[in-house]
C-alpha cells in the first residue's frame, strides 16, 4: 500500500541509523507540548482498537499517521521530510479521516446524516451544548448511557465505505527502512530515492 507521512528530519536520521522508527510517548509529548495529555488519552483509546487489527510488536509503540493519497498528504514544512512508503497491507490500519475528526473532538460518530440529526436533537432536549463534556468532563456521570453511546460510536472510524467521497488515513506501528521509496525535504528536493 502506498502511503505518505510527514516526519521530523530526526525520524529519517533514525531510520537511516537503525533501520526503523517507531513513535514513543515522549515523541507525542514533545510534539504536542501542553495539549499532549489530550492526545495521549485519544491515542490510548485508538491503540486498544487498532492493535486488534494490526498487533503491536512492542507495548511502547504509538501510532504513526500517514496519508493514503498524495493529494491529501500533510504539506512539508521546514525541519520535516515527506516520506513516501510502500507498506504491506497487513501492517496498515486504515480509518475514515472525517470520522476521526469527530473522535478528536470527543463527539458522537453518526451512522449517517439522519442518525446525526437524531443525536443532535437528543442533545438539545437534554440541554447539552458541549457534547465533548459528556466524555471529557463530569457530565458523563449524569448521562452514562449517552457517554457509552458516544464511546461505542467511535469504532465507526474503522468502517470504511467504498466510494470516492471517503477520505482515508492510515497508521503504522513502525516505519521500516525497506518500506521507504522516496524522501523529500520542504523545498521538494529528493533526499533519498529507491524505486521498488
Amino acid at each position: 500500500m502506498r502511503l505518505w507521512t510527514r516526519q521530523h528530519v530526526s525520524v529519517w536520521e533514525e531510520i537511516m541509523k537503525v533501520g526503523c522508527y517507531f513513535a514513543k510517548k515522549e515523541h507525542i509529548e514533545l510534539k504536542n507540548d501542553t495539549i499532549s495529555d489530550y492526545y495521549l488519552e485519544l491515542y490510548h483509546w485508538y491503540i486498544r482498537r487498532a492493535e486488534k487489527i494490526v498487533p503491536r510488536e512492542r507495548n511502547d509503540q504509538y501510532p504513526i499517521w500517514a496519508s493514503t493519497s498524495y493529494k491529501d498528504r500533510l504539506q512539508v514544512v521546514e525541519d520535516t521530510y515527506l516520506l513516501e512508503l510502500e507498506v504491506p497491507e497487513d501492517c496498515v490500519v486504515v480509518t475514515d479521516f472525517d470520522k476521526w475528526g469527530y473522535v478528536v473532538n470527543y463527539w458522537y460518530v453518526p451512522e449517517d446524516k439522519e442518525d446525526e440529526r437524531k443525536h443532535n436533537e437528543e442533545l438539545e432536549k437534554m440541554g447539552i451544548g458541549d457534547e465533548s463534556a459528556i466524555v471529557m468532563g463530569h457530565k458523563g456521570n449524569f448521562y452514562p448511557l449517552l457517554r457509552d453511546k458516544i464511546l461505542k460510536s467511535w469504532d465507526r472510524i474503522f468502517e470504511i465505505e467504498k466510494h470516492d467521497s471517503v477520505m482515508t488515513q492510515a497508521t503504522l506501528w513502525e516505519i521500516k527502512k525497506e518500506w521507504v521509496i522516496k524522501v523529500e525535504n520542504y523545498k521538494g528536493e529528493e533526499v533519498f530515492h529507491h524505486e521498488k
